[in-house]
């Protein structure tokens, strides 16, 4: 696991509620998603479109996702995503824990694969290895 780790605040919003008013479970994954973009943007100190740009390539599929749900969060809730990241040729490992008031909510895994552009069919994408560069960037913070 790279030592780099990001922390960003969210507030659960009635629209990811369901009629109870707890969190509709998809709705994490969409937090997830946003959440492993803020890991890279801050990593790499681009946003997703600009760093989609300076290495050319066409994105991070997910492959596999993994979630455990311990307490639910509602409407009006304040938490707190943490990620982090482990590295392997062209795929990685996003790790992720939503608190709220330092307490475990939720806990997650997403692996993602670094994917390119087929240049023999430029509607098709492959794997691709990461570019060193971008996790010395993770390894150095």
């Amino acid at each position: 696991m790279s030592k780099f780790t990001n922390s960003r605040n969210v507030r659960i919003e009635w629209g990811d509620c369901d009629p109870a008013g707890i969190i509709f479970y998809p709705n994490y994954f969409a937090i997830f998603d946003a959440s492993t973009s803020a890991l890279f943007e801050r990593a790499l100190g681009l946003n997703k479109i600009e760093f989609l740009k300076v290495y050319k390539f066409a994105g991070y599929p997910l492959v596999d996702t993994d979630a455990r749900f311990i307490k639910p969060t509602r409407f009006g809730d304040d938490i707190v995503v943490e990620s982090t990241i482990a590295f392997g040729t062209s795929s990685f490992e996003v790790k992720h824990q939503i608190k709220m008031n330092g307490e475990l909510m939720v806990e997650a895994k997403e692996k993602r694969v670094w994917v390119i552009r087929d240049a023999a069919d430029p509607g098709r994408i492959k794997s691709h290895p990461i570019p060193e560069d971008v996790i010395a960037k993770f390894n150095a913070g």
